[in-house]
């Protein structure tokens, strides 16, 4: 059993989320038990989720994706209602932390990624916010594009990537932004790099991947950001003697 208030202050001296613009709060955003026995960890604050979370008796939720954010509708909506009663009918807190996880260069989403796949001579890659956000690596021997279409699929659990395969082959150089990051596509370019891995494609990143010479490898929004939080809750759960359980809700974007 551990502290909720320790716990929430472990992770925001680790990620520092002071020094990132976001989308919406980090830390916590829905108060519960001051104290944990059980965390439940999941890639977004939804319904599905809480009610799993509830189903395996978690004090605290953890997740990337939390449920306040600066767009509208700045109201409790009939969604909002629900998480939040899920919430406070079972006695759960609910944390989350979005950009400064992805950033992380130990147990955030990009780095983790960047380790799965092998890849050696890590650094931080683009910018958001005048912050790095990526990891950027290489192969010095370099790798063949359809090895590397194999480790990212089997990196995200199976799940098939979509490739616009325009780079050089053997691909030495790959950048890393996981999520919907396509837009950040632009950094890789400029830098030379021969790949760039995300998680969401827009429309136009065809075609500035192949007038670019650029490979790029979408291989899933939720897919590719079930590392960290998932990291997370493996290292409370080793520091301050909590149970823990990663809750998968499958989103094929």
């Amino acid at each position: 059993m551990a502290e909720l208030n320790e716990i929430i202050r472990w992770l925001d001296t680790l990620l520092q989320p002071q020094d990132f613009s976001d989308y919406g709060p980090n830390g916590l955003q829905v108060p519960g038990p001051p104290e944990i026995r059980t965390i439940a960890t999941g890639v977004s604050g939804g319904l599905q989720l809480f009610e799993k979370a509830a189903e395996i008796n978690a004090d605290l939720v953890l997740v990337h994706h939390g449920i306040l954010r600066d767009a509208k509708p700045t109201e409790i909506d009939e969604y909002q209602y629900r998480r939040l009663k899920t919430l406070f009918d079972n006695g759960m807190s609910l944390a989350a932390y979005h950009i400064p996880l992805d950033a992380h260069t130990e147990v955030g989403n990009n780095a983790l990624i960047a380790s799965a796949i092998g890849l050696d001579e890590q650094r931080p890659f683009a910018l958001h916010e005048g912050k790095s956000v990526g990891i950027a690596g290489s192969y010095p021997d370099g790798i063949a594009t359809e090895e590397l279409i194999k480790r990212v699929t089997a990196a995200v659990g199976g799940r098939e990537p979509l490739v616009f395969a325009a780079g050089p082959d053997p691909i030495r150089s790959v950048g890393i932004i996981s999520g919907g990051a396509s837009s950040y596509m632009h950094f890789a370019i400029e830098q030379g790099l021969d790949a760039f891995i995300t998680g969401e494609p827009t429309e136009s990143a065809m075609n500035e991947a192949v007038e670019s010479g650029i490979t790029f490898i979408a291989a899933g929004h939720y897919a590719t950001e079930t590392f960290g939080v998932r990291r997370l809750g493996e290292l409370i759960a080793e520091r301050f003697g909590v149970s823990h359980q990663f809750i998968d809700v499958p989103n094929p974007i």
